[in-house]
């Protein structure tokens, strides 16, 4: 674990804990590449599959651009979405100790935001086949974006794994947690500005409970 200077101390009750979703809470990598798998299938086109799921975080239009012709990003977005639940719901797994730092948030009497960038019907299949305990889904939302989420909602931490959930809770003036169960780097992290790097979600009860003392 690794921490960085933080002005604004002790949240003040109640504590409201954001956390991002795809490789922060959730696996996402066997089911995003199942989708393109069948996408590419469709379009005729061969995705570099380890090398996209290896980089989620961006928005999905991003990662197909330097794949599809221009006028054809949209459409195949929007098909990505629709072949979605078929394929990548059931085969996601929660990432170790995404259970038990949600219940951590619980113990202290906070509420749990999940904040995304993904589109929010999906989103929310994962957390109902996953049996997350939040309070507050919020998709369709990247990187300082998240902050007007978080200001909304009165959050004091914002959980993830990239540098976008990074500019996120520092637009919003939030205390940043950061996981190294994405794709970027602690050095990656750390020179975004994040507060907090731990190696992943188990490490997030015992960091909160010294956070809070």
């Amino acid at each position: 674990m690794s921490t960085a200077s933080y002005a604004g101390g002790v949240p003040s009750s109640p504590l409201v804990v954001g956390f991002d979703l795809d490789m922060t809470l959730i696996d996402t990598v066997p089911g995003f590449g199942a989708v393109l798998e069948v996408l590419g299938d469709e379009l005729g086109v061969t995705f570099p599959v380890l090398e996209m799921t290896a980089q989620l975080g961006p928005p999905l239009e991003t990662m197909l651009s330097g794949h599809l012709d221009e006028d054809a990003i949209g459409p195949a977005g929007d098909r990505f979405r629709e072949l979605y639940p078929a394929h990548a719901i059931s085969s996601v797994p929660v990432l170790e100790g995404a259970h038990e730092a949600i219940a951590a948030v619980r113990r202290h009497g906070g509420r749990v935001l999940v904040v995304t960038g993904k589109y929010p019907r999906n989103a929310e299949l994962h957390v109902e086949h996953l049996g997350l305990d939040i309070d507050l889904l919020e998709g369709w939302v990247w990187g300082v974006g998240k902050a007007d989420v978080l200001r909304r909602e009165g959050a004091a931490i914002y959980v993830g794994d990239h540098v976008h959930d990074v500019e996120g809770a520092l637009a919003a003036g939030v205390l940043s947690v950061s996981v190294l169960t994405g794709g970027c780097t602690r050095a990656e992290l750390e020179a975004a500005g994040t507060h907090v790097v731990l190696d992943g979600l188990a490490d997030f009860p015992s960091w909160l409970d010294a956070h809070m003392a």
